[in-house]
């Protein structure tokens, strides 16, 4: 799937929704759509959508979430077969919602899952009740394929819902505690949250490591410097959600942890070379990969020395999404990009369809 910012954004690509749409798919590589990416989102929605149907089956770690009994996998593929071309170009779109903002935004959302069968959105700013009273209603109007619906939630709603839910303290606080079990409990308890708003998918845990002061975007989010305890606090935050029902999202990879510059506003540049990266950044991604979270988002970052084409941005780079994270990781989870609106992503292309390059 493709996080974009939302309706308004989109025009900046370009043209019309579906074309613009199309081109993407047409010259990035890990746009794609891949028959067992859409089996596991499939899977994700039969047994985490908490408004509408319950149940206790829990995700496979060692599969990802993959359905493996011939009557899901039956299902699945005649879902998929089922839908047209521009159907499944919808589901690898996640759109941004609010639920603090009036109707004429609303029914902007109600034509995108109609009109374009968006996958997905995610909830920024609003109340808990008018979230789920949106969800349902989008939830409604997605007649094929029901909707994922994501939060950024890393210390708990209050991060997009400041006034009325509750705010635990940032990871950086919770990576001085000394028993991880305390971890477990507390993705137990986002994943409860989460789940009473029908929330299938919590952006959380960052497990970048934390190792440049200068940072302007990570810092506190993360749980340190200490790559070990990075994983080991992030893997007990992911399978306590995980274990309840809440899919968890290992974010940013490749590592988002040693930059001075923030991806919202421009494209941060990382000049380690390749054992560095393997031993420092990517580490914690590989514990969590190994054991089975969900989902994975992709930063915003150049790095030469896994692709060195000048400003191309990790989250649409082929060698590194499919070369580095499918192959040589092995994940086979879902991948997420981070957010397109962000200038880390947005400045290279508009300078590549300025060249022709798009």
């Amino acid at each position: 799937m493709i996080k974009l910012s939302n309706t308004s954004r989109v025009k900046d690509f370009g043209g019309d929704f579906k074309e613009t749409t199309r081109a993407f798919f047409q010259n990035f590589p890990i746009l794609k759509i891949m028959k067992n990416t859409f089996a596991i989102s499939i899977l994700i929605l039969l047994t985490y959508v908490p408004l509408k149907m319950g149940g206790d089956a829990s995700m496979n770690d060692a599969e990802y979430g993959l359905p493996s009994k011939k009557g899901e996998v039956a299902w699945v593929n005649s879902i998929y077969d089922s839908m047209t071309e521009d159907e499944r170009l919808g589901q690898l779109i996640v759109v941004r919602a609010y639920s603090n903002k009036d109707e004429s935004h609303a029914r902007t959302i109600d034509n995108l899952i109609e009109k374009y069968h968006v996958g997905g959105m995610t909830f920024f700013q609003g109340t808990p009740e008018k979230q789920a009273e949106l969800t349902n209603r989008y939830q409604k109007l997605a007649t094929k394929v029901p909707l994922m619906v994501s939060i950024d939630a890393e210390w708990g709603l209050g991060m997009r819902m400041k006034e009325t839910t509750m705010s635990f303290p940032r990871q950086l606080t919770l990576g001085a505690i000394q028993d991880n079990r305390l971890l477990y409990e507390f993705g137990a308890e986002m994943a409860r949250q989460c789940r009473r708003i029908g929330v299938h998918v919590n952006f959380a845990p960052v497990v970048d490591v934390n190792n440049n002061p200068n940072n302007p975007v990570i810092n506190d989010r993360s749980f340190g410097e200490d790559r070990y305890n990075v994983a080991a606090k992030s893997y007990m935050y992911m399978k306590g959600m995980q274990d309840n029902l809440l899919m968890a999202c290992a974010k940013h990879f490749p590592g988002h942890g040693d930059t001075d510059v923030d991806s919202h506003y421009d494209l941060p540049i990382i000049n380690h070379n390749l054992a560095r990266l393997d031993s420092i950044e990517l580490y914690p991604f590989k514990v969590l990969s190994q054991h089975g979270v969900g989902s994975m988002m992709i930063a915003h970052l150049n790095i030469p020395a896994y692709d060195n084409r000048s400003k191309m941005p990790s989250s649409l780079s082929h060698k590194i999404v499919t070369d580095l994270l499918r192959d040589d990781l092995g994940y086979r989870g879902l991948i997420f990009t981070d957010g397109l609106e962000m200038a880390g992503a947005r400045k290279p292309i508009k300078e590549a369809k300025s060249k022709h390059r798009l």
